[in-house]
């Protein structure tokens, strides 16, 4: 256990604030034309709120509320919180893709932290992309952070059903090429699938990326599953205030909490609840900001023998207003503990740990989170396959694939991009059955550009129309968390790297053996190099501001995609008066 800090101390805001100096009174008299009084900039701690509330981020359009609530629990604890805003990457609405500003956003907190005259931080996150690049950023510089969640949505309704948002988009489009649905009834869900504020109610990649933070013990135990719209949402944000204070009190930082064995909990928890595959790029680079060697292998040894037990689409039944009344994460992190696969003593925000977080905790609905006797698979996680068609490896979601695809050997079917895909799927020539395998190229971290959520391509309509509901589809991109199948992700290097991904053609063999972990292209690698010696890149990089240096310093997936410049960053906290 971390040995508590001395209190009181002189804490960092008193740099900018402290003393009688010129440079002290043009601080705090600044401060002043907000009504404070004096006693405000006394040495009690000065608690960032840093927001990603935006009206074109709708999962985040609701924390101006919740940030109201953190500040009373700032100021009941003795602390002044004072809120800011960084850059939101709305996953819904931002182009070409939030993933390319993942890294930019994660920039504009760690400045945003550093240059601020504030001794602890609260992250206000919850749409797919700004819980990690929060949590990058407060990482980064290194003082006392805490997460809180914004929540997910309501369930959605339609008709007398449950739908979960992205999941059922997904569902009803296919139907709807099938002809099983009409675009009339497709048209009449929309407004039933997103009913309140907050991020999707499946397991999808906002709801993960809770989960994540909550295992890696960055947030108050119960955090992840909250609706957005509960009372209790509320609570625990005015609890998350209290909590801070004393976190700086303690000196309680990221470096004590994000430890390797946090990051091996995350990993089983992720397993456990059948997680996005996104979480990967995620905690790597995570890991990296922090210094800790986590690798693609660590996904794979780490969540192989980990049974999914939460029972909620894309993977299973139900949705997040289930799981949380259910009892939550927390009933899903002991349960992991009770298969000894998880570190009990690791250290969280609470100032405990995780085991004692959680060991109180009670299961009100096996139905939702499983006996382990009953899990929805019994090796869940993430699989990580090799082979010639990805030697730094790609990933795979087992809980969200199909049997009888697990083992396969099929004929590629390529598309040279996603406006290729697009311009050809439906049409009723492709030469394409259900036995082939759909590889999309040029879609990686240097190809969309920002490595897009494209890889879960819709099926042709000529094999829906058969009942088929699932085929083998490759590519370098991502895939929303809401989705689902047999969709091997990531493949680095990536196809605009030169990766083998580039060199598939129309009617190579591709076999992918799941259970061994193997993903082989069948073309000899003589063939395989004068493809490459006549290879020549169709893409054309983006050369100024972001998009340049994005282009020119980000990193592959089975690094986690960050800025190769910012891995390893983290140092002291450095403050320089220009006064």
């Amino acid at each position: 256990m971390k040995k508590k800090a001395e209190w009181p101390r002189k804490l960092r805001s008193q740099e900018w604030f402290g003393g009688t100096g010129k440079n002290a009174i043009m601080h705090r008299s600044w401060m002043k034309n907000q009504g404070l009084p004096a006693d405000t900039f006394d040495g009690r701690p000065i608690i960032g709120i840093c927001n990603t509330w935006s009206e074109l981020t709708p999962c985040n359009a609701h924390l101006r509320d919740l940030a109201e609530r953190v500040k009373r629990g700032v100021y009941e604890a003795g602390g002044f919180p004072v809120e800011f805003p960084v850059f939101s990457t709305g996953e819904s609405t931002l182009r070409p893709t939030a993933m390319m500003f993942r890294n930019l956003a994660a920039m504009d907190v760690e400045e945003a932290i550093r240059g601020n005259p504030v001794d602890g931080v609260v992250l206000l996150g919850g749409c797919d992309k700004t819980t990690p690049s929060l949590l990058m950023g407060a990482a980064s510089v290194d003082i006392p952070a805490i997460v809180v969640s914004g929540g997910p949505m309501l369930n959605g309704k339609w008709r007398g059903k449950d739908v979960g948002s992205g999941t059922a988009i997904w569902q009803f489009s296919e139907m709807v090429k099938s002809g099983e649905m009409t675009l009339e009834e497709f048209m009449d869900a929309e407004q039933g699938m997103a009913r309140s504020a907050g991020s999707c109610m499946t397991m999808g990649t906002a709801s993960t990326m809770a989960s994540m933070a909550e295992a890696l013990g960055m947030t108050l135990s119960g955090n992840a599953a909250i609706p957005a719209v509960d009372a209790r949402r509320r609570v625990i944000s005015q609890l998350t205030g209290r909590r801070i204070v004393e976190m700086v009190k303690e000196d309680l930082k990221p470096s004590d909490i994000l430890t390797k064995q946090a990051f091996e909990n995350a990993i089983r928890v992720n397993g456990a609840v059948g997680g996005s595959t996104n979480a990967v790029l995620h905690l790597l680079a995570l890991a990296g900001r922090v210094g800790v060697d986590l690798s693609l292998d660590d996904w794979d040894r780490l969540g192989r023998d980990v049974p999914t037990i939460v029972n909620l689409q894309p993977s299973g039944k139900y949705l997040m207003e289930e799981f949380y009344y259910a009892g939550g994460l927390p009933v899903v992190i002991k349960a992991v503990a009770e298969m000894g696969l998880l570190h009990n003593d690791a250290i969280t925000v609470s100032g405990d740990t995780i085991g004692n977080d959680v060991k109180g905790v009670v299961n009100y609905n096996e139905e939702v989170i499983l006996p382990r006797e009953k899990a929805l698979t019994k090796s869940g996680g993430i699989a990580v396959l090799r082979g010639n068609l990805a030697p730094r490896g790609a990933v795979l979601k087992p809980s969200a694939a199909s049997p009888h695809l697990m083992r396969h050997k099929g004929r590629a079917v390529v598309f040279e991009s996603i406006e290729d895909y697009h311009a050809r799927i439906n049409r009723e020539d492709l030469d394409i059955d259900e036995n082939c395998v759909m590889v999309l190229k040029y879609c990686g971290p240097k190809g969309y550009p920002g490595m897009a959520e494209v890889g879960n391509m819709g099926l042709p309509p000529k094999v829906l129309k058969k009942g088929i509901t699932d085929m083998i589809r490759i590519s370098d991109a991502r895939m929303s968390g809401t989705a689902y199948g047999t969709v091997i992700l990531h493949t680095a290097p990536e196809a605009a790297e030169g990766g083998p991904l580039a060199l598939v053609e129309n009617g190579d063999l591709i076999e992918v053996d799941i259970p061994n972990r193997s993903l082989h292209l069948h073309v000899s690698d003589e063939e395989l190099a004068r493809r490459r010696a006549a290879w020549v890149s169709p893409v054309k990089p983006l050369t100024g501001g972001y998009g340049g240096l994005y282009i020119k310093t980000v990193m592959q997936a089975d690094t986690g995609a960050d800025l190769d410049f910012l891995v390893g960053a983290r140092g002291s906290v450095v403050e320089r008066d220009s006064h």
